[in-house]
């Protein structure tokens, strides 16, 4: 149990919090490449900073103040050029770094003042990769963004969905190290929803474990019918520090808009058959999924994730830490918590937090645990995700609610099936 002064110091990500300052370490995941593919520019507000993210005609990507310093423009309205991001008011120019580099009517006015070459304004690093747009906002040097293992992946099906989830970053991470609720809120809510409880038996958690590892944290669990032997136990799931879960073919980033709002980010990988060999995918897809019915004004709960949000909401935007009463299967929340408060006193120390990634030649793939790699890997009816639910011809998209037409139409074509 953390008290106030601990749980309000993990929760705010603002400039100059201690949290923030330590998220501020990590690349984090702010748009889909498509994005800006359909309009150059977009407004984001990350960790408390309103900003504007655009991708000038060179292919350079930007990430500035949403303001222009000159009279408070919305840069988010700017014209695109070969370098940087002129301001639509006055036609004040910017390039990737913050610097001025365009001042037209000052320059023409007084062109020995060299007046542009005094103002820069806020910038932060912008890199694209595996259809998302990454934010860095940390000190320097950066780490490098970091090439996990499955965008290495190929002849695969990738999709890309955000959803924006009113409440605090943390509740939503934690459920990242949580494996009991999936027997809870995935299983057996999921079967008193559908009308079937009762109909067949949900399997039990036995026992849970958790360790520790380079790039984050590893849950691993035995259930009623399963041993020691599987891999649920002996390889586990991957809590991807400091804000994302990996499953083995997904990873769901829980990026701070601010202080009372989450950005979810999921990226989706589906091995494609052998008969559709080989496969290359021309861009990556990208929706938004809604997570609140518009006639009821109740939360959707059909999808996975969607659950999940329901969990998380219902903590309140803020979780009060200080009335919980944790138990054995919560080791882990315990262990990641203890790890970003000793991450905090490591930055305010001059060191290096968990987990960054500064080796070139170690991350040409940075490999993680993945239960049933070869599901993804190899094609054929492994390719075919045969997980509860997730069969590739069974019900759809299971994650996520309202995956467009054209993105399922897409799917199931990479799929080698009936396109409806």
């Amino acid at each position: 149990m953390l008290n106030e002064a601990e749980n309000s110091t993990l929760m705010q990500v603002g400039p100059g919090t201690p949290m923030g300052d330590l998220l501020r370490y990590y690349w984090m995941p702010i748009a889909a490449v498509g994005e800006l593919d359909e309009t150059p520019t977009k407004s984001v507000r990350l960790m408390g900073e309103d900003l504007v993210l655009y991708r000038d005609k060179s292919g350079t990507y930007g990430l500035l103040d949403l303001h222009c310093p000159h009279r408070r423009a919305d840069l988010s309205y700017g014209l695109v050029e070969d370098c940087g991001l002129r301001c639509n008011y006055h036609g004040w120019a910017f390039d990737e770094t913050g610097q001025c580099i365009d001042q037209p009517f000052e320059e023409t006015a007084h062109p020995e003042a060299k007046y542009k070459d005094r103002i820069r304004t806020k910038a932060y690093k912008a890199e694209a990769k595996a259809g998302l747009i990454w934010a860095y906002m940390g000190p320097e040097p950066a780490p490098l963004l970091p090439t996990w293992e499955p965008f290495t992946w190929e002849n695969g099906f990738v999709q890309v969905v955000f959803s924006e989830v009113p409440c605090n970053w943390l509740q939503c991470q934690e459920n990242s190290i949580d494996p009991v609720h999936f027997e809870w809120l995935h299983s057996n809510w999921s079967a008193d929803m559908n009308g079937t409880r009762g109909q067949k038996p949900i399997p039990t958690h036995l026992k849970v474990g958790f360790d520790e590892f380079e790039y984050g944290f590893v849950y691993r669990r035995v259930m009623e019918g399963g041993s020691e032997d599987d891999e649920l136990w002996t390889v586990g799931r991957t809590c991807l520090w400091p804000n994302c879960l990996f499953t083995g073919d997904h990873f769901e980033w829980r990026v701070p808009i601010d202080d009372e709002n989450t950005l979810s980010v999921g990226w989706f990988y589906n091995a494609v058959p052998d008969s559709q060999r080989p496969f290359k995918q021309e861009s990556i897809p990208y929706w938004y999924s809604p997570i609140k019915d518009e006639k009821t004004g109740r939360w959707i709960t059909s999808h996975v994730m969607n659950q999940d949000f329901v969990a998380w909401v219902g903590q309140g935007q803020f979780a009060d830490r200080s009335l919980e009463h944790l138990g054995e299967s919560d080791r882990g929340i315990i262990m990641i918590r203890r790890r970003l408060l000793d991450d905090i006193k490591v930055i305010a120390d001059g060191g290096d937090p968990k987990a960054l990634v500064r080796d070139p030649e170690a991350n040409d793939c940075v490999e993680l645990p993945i239960i049933g790699r070869k599901n993804w890997t190899d094609g054929g009816v492994a390719g075919l995700r045969l997980g509860p639910g997730q069969r590739v011809d069974a019900q759809g998209f299971v994650f996520l609610y309202g995956q467009p037409p054209e993105v399922s139409a897409a799917y199931r074509e990479a799929m080698g099936l009936p396109v409806t």
